[in-house]
């Protein structure tokens, strides 16, 4: 199939929200919260359900389950969540039964002289239960080519940070990546295979997940802002995360009439390896 043929194909999965995976992410966080059917799930926790599943028989060597099914296979072996933006309507809740419908809505190829061929996807979730819709995602996924360079021993341009209002510090070890690849079912071999991902993938180190980060944010938010209702959560990427290294977590007021929060994932040489966006009510 050519690339354009997946733009508009459609999935679609139903499952019921059991109480387990927030109850294991609150412990994997260290959260006090012990969920019961009913209760209202944080936002982005719907990453818990709706997991990707395949045969053995069926996962790539990467981990990643092999493309050319829903996703399209663009050639290019190495895959990575790029960023998204999700908008809530009402929360899901834990016990109730949901649907998750996904399309494909745009291809688009690019190329660089250091980065070679890219391929961006960008896939839109709608997540309803019983009631109606309760979110929307807009996802981007970023195909690249097999890496023909060494770990990069470079330091990234350090770029100035925002007045931070609150910040926290995390170090993710091998432990937090190994149990977040568990509860998310994700067996991409760059969170817990060293050599794959630096012999393989060119990183310096095991890559902590961008989800994992992302998550990291907006708990840290809800910690400083336990009133705030958010009614959207947009974030990209901007260079890895490696394992055993501190990470601070920032939040800082971009404007006060719109309720709107930058939030700043940065290491402990301050390069920013994630940047998020919150509107709350």
């Amino acid at each position: 199939m050519e690339l354009d043929d997946y733009i508009g194909r459609v999935e679609t999965r139903e499952e019921k929200l059991s109480v387990e995976p927030p109850r294991a992410l609150a412990d994997l966080f260290d959260m006090e919260d012990r969920f019961e059917e009913g209760d209202a799930l944080p936002p982005m926790w719907y990453w818990l359900y709706f997991l990707p599943r395949a045969p053995q028989a069926e996962i790539g060597t990467d981990g990643h389950p092999k493309l050319g099914k829903f996703l399209p296979d663009t050639g290019l072996p190495r895959r990575m969540f790029a960023g998204a933006t999700s908008t809530f309507k009402r929360p899901l809740r834990v016990g109730s039964t949901a649907t998750k419908k996904s399309i494909i809505k745009s291809i688009e190829e690019k190329s660089g002289k250091r980065s070679g061929r890219m391929v961006f996807v960008v896939v839109e979730h709608e997540i309803s239960d019983s009631e109606g819709l309760c979110l929307t995602e807009s996802q981007t996924i970023v195909y690249r080519g097999e890496s023909t360079q060494a770990p990069s021993t470079s330091v990234p341009e350090v770029q100035p940070l925002p007045s931070l209002l609150h910040q926290s510090e995390v170090t993710p070890d091998p432990v937090m990546l190994f149990r977040f690849s568990a509860l998310t079912y994700n067996a991409h071999r760059i969170h817990y295979d060293r050599q794959y991902a630096t012999e393989e993938e060119g990183y310096a180190d095991l890559v902590v997940h961008g989800p994992l980060t992302a998550l990291l944010l907006i708990n840290h938010f809800q910690r400083c802002y336990r009133n705030k209702t958010i009614q959207s959560f947009t974030f990209r990427g901007t260079s890895p995360f490696f394992v055993s290294r501190s990470m601070t977590l920032g939040i800082a007021q971009e404007s006060e009439a719109r309720e709107r929060y930058e939030l700043t994932a940065f290491d402990n040489t301050g390069v920013v390896g994630q940047q998020a966006h919150v509107i709350v009510a």
